[in-house]
C-alpha cells in the first residue's frame, strides 16, 4: 500500500500487515505532523492514499495514544487558570522591578544615557524578560511556576509535549489575538467543552489537571 503524509508529502509503500488495526492516530516522521489513521486503516483499501508512521507495530502501539484517550483528560478549568496567571504576573513583576531597578541604576551611574533612553531600555527589558519566562518554562515542560502552583500543564492535542517553537506562538501571537478581541479568546474558556480558549485552538494545545 502506497500511503502519503498529508501535510508535508511524505510517501512510503508499506506491507498491510505491519499496521496495526487498531491503530487511530499517527506521526508523520519527516514533519512530525499527527492526524487520524484508524478508520482508513480498517477498511483496508490498496488504492486509497493514508498518511504513515514509519515505524513498527509494536512502537506504533506505544508511542502514540488515540485522540479520545486525549480528549478524555481533566481539563484546567477558566478560574484555576485566571489564579496560575496571577501568580506568574506576580512573579514577573517582581523579577522585572528588582532587575529593571538594578538595570536603571547602572544606566545612571555609569552616564551611559538620558533618562528617557534608559527608561526605554528598561521597559524594553521588561518585555523581553516576561516573553522569556512563559516561552522557556511552557516549551521546557508545559508549566510555568503559576501552573506548577496549580498543578496543571500545557500539552498538544494529540498528548506530546510542547516544541520551544509551538511555546513561543501560543505565549506571544495567539494570546495577543485572545486578548485584542477584548479577551473573549480567554473567555472561550469558561464556555468550551474542553476548556480551550482561542489561543489554545490555535496552537492546538489543552490545560490538563495533573
Amino acid at each position: 500500500m502506497q500511503i502519503t503524509c498529508p501535510h508535508c508529502g511524505f510517501s512510503k509503500q508499506i506491507d498491510d500487515a505491519k499496521l496495526p488495526v487498531d491503530i487511530t492516530k499517527v506521526n508523520c516522521p519527516k514533519c512530525k505532523q499527527s492526524f487520524p489513521l484508524a478508520e482508513k486503516v480498517q477498511e483496508k483499501t490498496a488504492d486509497l492514499e493514508i498518511p504513515v508512521f514509519e515505524r513498527q507495530p509494536e512502537q506504533v502501539q506505544a508511542a502514540v495514544s488515540t485522540r479520545t484517550d486525549i480528549d478524555a483528560l481533566p481539563k484546567a478549568g477558566f478560574w484555576i487558570r485566571v489564579v496560575a496567571t496571577f501568580v506568574d504576573a506576580l512573579i514577573v513583576f517582581v523579577l522585572c522591578f528588582l532587575l529593571g531597578t538594578l538595570l536603571a541604576v547602572i544606566g545612571v551611574a555609569s552616564h551611559s544615557g538620558a533618562v528617557g533612553d534608559i527608561a526605554i531600555l528598561v521597559l524594553l527589558f521588561g518585555f523581553t524578560l516576561s516573553f522569556a519566562y512563559y516561552v522557556f518554562f511552557t516549551g521546557y515542560c508545559g508549566q510555568t511556576p503559576g501552573k506548577m502552583a496549580l498543578r496543571i500543564k500545557v500539552i498538544r492535542c494529540d498528548g506530546s509535549s510542547l516544541s520551544y517553537g509551538r511555546a513561543a506562538f501560543r505565549e506571544s501571537p495567539a494570546k495577543f489575538i485572545s486578548w485584542i478581541i477584548f479577551g473573549i479568546g480567554y473567555l472561550m474558556v469558561a464556555f468550551d467543552d474542553q476548556k480551550l480558549g482561542m489561543h489554545d485552538r490555535m496552537a492546538g494545545t489543552y490545560v490538563i489537571k495533573l
